[in-house]
């Protein structure tokens, strides 16, 4: 079960970061094209942010295409080894602050200041009890119209509920797209979409949930969409689109 001391010790110790979180897009052919060819495009109406907060950005995998789109970032995490990279890697970004948490607070944003909470990747490893801490809070630290684009486990609700069988990836057992959506509701929010997704595997393994405030959005029925192709969407990512990314790349830039 990947509780709070498997998420520290799995990301400060063992992980070596040697490709910075390269190595889970590579489905894609690289984060490059897996943020334009499939997160973009379920984000581009909420972007760009006056105020974006990123949970548990790694070594900064998605971090470096939100900072252009944000006037100041917030990036908390619950490991010392992240957020010391992210410090080095955006120094330059003189509007970006992480920060270390215990992960389970988020103390360190002021309520009702944040455009656009952000977190793809990280927290489908958090058990229940880390979001019963974190979502009432993001609902929180959102403006008064601000959304909240979370990527969180659906496992509980592929094994029916009984722990009979580990995910291979690692996903949290007690969380379910339905779980987390009452969640989202008993503490003033509404989902405005929830999208359960495959993972390297057949199942919906995991679920995206945007949401909202409810005194803004409360009279919006959720979008609930259940999509097995989506890693099907990264095998045509990978093989039409990253060639752009990959080639493009290497041929725009200046000759040593």
């Amino acid at each position: 079960m990947p509780n709070l001391d498997w998420n520290r010790q799995m990301w400060t110790e063992e992980s070596t970061w040697t490709t910075a979180g390269e190595e889970w897009s590579t489905a894609w052919g690289n984060s490059e094209a897996q943020w334009f060819g499939s997160l973009y495009p379920r984000l581009h109406r909420l972007l760009p942010a006056r105020r974006i907060l990123e949970i548990a950005p790694g070594f900064g995998r998605w971090t470096r295409f939100l900072l252009p789109q944000c006037e100041h970032y917030d990036g908390i995490d619950l490991s010392e080894t992240c957020v010391a990279a992210c410090r080095s890697s955006f120094s330059g970004y003189t509007h970006a602050v992480f920060h270390q948490n215990d992960g389970l607070s988020l103390d360190a944003v002021p309520d009702e200041s944040i455009d656009l909470v952000f977190s793809f990747d990280s927290l489908v490893h958090c058990e229940m009890e880390v979001l019963e801490s974190y979502v009432p809070q993001v609902i929180s630290k959102l403006s008064p119209t601000g959304i909240a684009f979370v990527h969180h486990s659906n496992w509980f609700e592929v094994i029916g509920g009984e722990p009979t069988e580990p995910s291979l990836h690692h996903r949290a057992a007690s969380v379910s797209a339905a779980k987390v959506a009452a969640l989202i509701s008993s503490n003033q929010g509404t989902v405005l979409v929830q999208e359960k997704i495959n993972w390297g595997s057949v199942t919906l393994d995991d679920c995206i949930s945007v949401f909202g405030r409810s005194a803004a959005f409360g009279g919006c029925e959720a979008a609930v969409i259940e999509n097995q192709e989506f890693m099907g969407e990264a095998v045509l990512i990978r093989q039409f689109q990253y060639p752009y990314s990959s080639h493009l790349s290497q041929c725009l830039s200046p000759a040593p």
